[in-house]
């Protein structure tokens, strides 16, 4: 099978509105295109110790919800709710990047467990800090729970982490979500920034216009 030539790196972090908010545009993509391009879901902490994370009941989120993110979660047909905590999110990315190691036993568990990470933070403020949210988030997917414990525990997919926070930075990239196209390998452009699924589409359009 031929490998799609179109690559979207999608740099986001389980404590922002806006990279659930695109999550719906990002599958409309997928949909629109097909094999024509593969989407990879990279992590970056917004705010990795010892940077202090956002106080929940603070002016500032409040402020950013009302104005911002409440108007796009309604154009966009999804319920959001304001967390109660603003936990740290490394332990939640190296769920994540656990759970792709997983397919092979469950298929899809790669984006169930992105969908129900960011599900639980923004509709039942689950707690992405603690390894047995996060244990119990696996069980509910019919993942190997006592895996993903050990996995955390021994920060199996520390590095890997580290490695997309690094590269993001490389290329930039300061805030999320962070879409980077590539073709054939090579940097073809960054959006930062929610974007509708209009503006996704040309990009790509674009890339394969540059390819005939």
């Amino acid at each position: 099978m031929t490998r799609p030539r179109i690559t979207l790196d999608v740099f986001s972090d389980y404590v922002c509105p806006f990279c659930y908010l695109e999550a719906p545009e990002l599958d409309a993509l997928a949909e629109r295109f097909g094999g024509e391009v593969t989407i990879r879901w990279r992590a970056f902490e917004l705010r990795p110790a010892p940077e202090p994370t956002l106080t929940p009941d603070g002016d500032y989120l409040h402020d950013v919800w009302e104005r911002a993110v409440y108007p796009m979660a309604a154009e966009r047909g999804m319920t959001l709710r304001l967390p109660r905590r603003q936990p740290r999110s490394r332990l939640a990315h190296e769920a994540s990047a656990w759970a792709r190691t997983q397919e092979a036993i469950r298929s899809g568990a790669d984006g169930a467990m992105r969908r129900a990470l960011f599900r639980g933070f923004f509709e039942e403020s689950l707690d992405l800090a603690a390894p047995e949210a996060l244990v119990q988030v696996a069980q509910t997917l019919e993942l190997d729970g006592q895996a993903l414990r050990q996995a955390l525990a021994q920060g199996e997919f520390r590095q890997e982490v580290r490695i997309d926070q690094q590269t993001a930075r490389e290329l930039g990239i300061g805030g999320v979500p962070g879409l980077r196209f590539s073709l054939d390998g090579e940097h073809a452009g960054v959006l930062e920034g929610a974007q509708p699924r209009r503006q996704l589409f040309l990009a790509v359009e674009r890339l394969r216009d540059a390819m005939r």
